[in-house]
């Protein structure tokens, strides 16, 4: 029996009934009793096997595969984010996939970093309830993600060297049975370099089914000057067509603030980050903090990442769902239209099957300005 209060402080003390397992490099099958068994210098069982090593480029690894019912209930996993100078944008490189039952096609897509909020190949600190992130590029999921028959997850190493060390943890609860109106979990990313002057950027799109939306990230490259924040997240629910059933006020209201999350320092407007249970703005840089080059400077597009998590408020839908936000901002002379570098992962459960994703952008593409 499948215990849905598994996360609640107010109901720890009340029996569980699912088996726990956990599968990492020291126990890649998550079998009981076969942890920790690889020998190191040290002897039996002293951390002989802590990662996977030298995953070439190219190469697609399955990081977890098991047998259900079951669900996952934390995924972690750490990484470097360079191999060499001017290969240092691993976290755009590794593209992370999962697949419930006997899917072909995945249930989640993303470049590793984007889909624990760290876009732009770059780390940050993220402080939410489903996704944390702490030092150094400790990447931490928290979404339960069930499944019936199987579970797999894979990591694709687009970089282009190998990876010398990926460490990862995956941790599931097997149970004898799970509800019969349980959804899969679905993540998938999307990125427009240049959004259309006009047109509203796509979050998701093409969703049958029934569902819910759970949660966005998005990732933002400013090409304009002038307030970017005045768009307003449309969500078409079951048959919408020209005007959506919900639309909200605006992109900083979206994600939980306003008035341009400002503060007056020195005489000049500056933005405040900020990380809480459910909303974020956890990034913000117009320079690249990756490499130091003693020919020119460090300056960037600016680069804004935020999350927003509809736990408490998820968006319900019976039979399909599109997701848009605008790209208007504010400026002395009003509002006008915008065109910027956008990129996001949108986050959902739906009943399975699900349509085919779009192709995901090859790596160049991927990388931030």
């Amino acid at each position: 029996m499948f215990d849905f209060t598994g996360g609640s402080l107010g109901t720890l003390a009340y029996a569980k009934h699912g088996k726990s397992r956990a599968i990492n490099a020291e126990n890649p099958t998550g079998e009981k009793g076969k942890g920790g068994m690889t020998a190191s210098h040290l002897g039996a069982s002293r951390k002989g096997s802590p990662c996977l090593h030298d995953i070439k480029s190219g190469e697609t690894v399955t990081l977890a595969e098991m047998e259900g019912p079951g669900v996952i209930n934390h995924i972690w996993v750490t990484v470097t984010d360079k191999t060499t100078e001017a290969d240092c944008f691993v976290l755009r490189d590794l593209v992370l996939r999962m697949y419930w039952d006997d899917e072909t096609e995945p249930s989640v897509e993303s470049p590793l970093g984007d889909f624990f909020c760290c876009g732009f190949g770059r780390e940050c600190i993220v402080n939410s309830l489903p996704m944390a992130v702490v030092p150094s590029r400790g990447m931490n999921c928290y979404f339960q993600m069930p499944f019936r028959k199987k579970a797999r997850i894979t990591l694709e190493n687009q970089h282009a060297n190998p990876i010398p060390a990926f460490f990862y943890q995956v941790d599931y609860c097997l149970y004898d049975t799970l509800p019969d109106d349980i959804s899969y979990f679905h993540a998938q990313w999307r990125r427009e370099k240049i959004t259309k002057l006009g047109e509203d950027y796509v979050i998701l799109d093409k969703v049958k089914g029934k569902g819910h939306y759970v949660g966005t990230y998005m990732a933002l490259t400013t090409l304009e000057r002038y307030w970017w924040g005045e768009g307003e997240i449309k969500f078409y629910l079951d048959g919408d067509e020209a005007y959506p059933t919900i639309c909200g006020t605006g992109t900083e209201d979206y994600f939980g603030g306003s008035w341009s999350f400002a503060r007056q320092v020195d005489g000049r407007t500056v933005e405040q980050n900020y990380c809480t249970p459910y909303l974020g703005y956890p990034y913000y840089s117009a320079h690249d903090t990756a490499v130091h080059n003693f020919y020119h400077n460090d300056d960037c597009p600016p680069m804004r990442g935020f999350y927003r998590w509809h736990i408490q408020d998820p968006v319900c839908f019976e039979e399909d769902l599109r997701v848009t936000i605008q790209q208007i901002g504010v400026g002395h002379r009003g509002l006008f239209e915008r065109q910027d570098d956008v990129a996001s992962v949108a986050y959902w459960y739906q009943a399975e099957p699900h349509n085919t994703f779009p192709v995901l952008m090859d790596k160049e593409e991927r990388w931030p300005r």
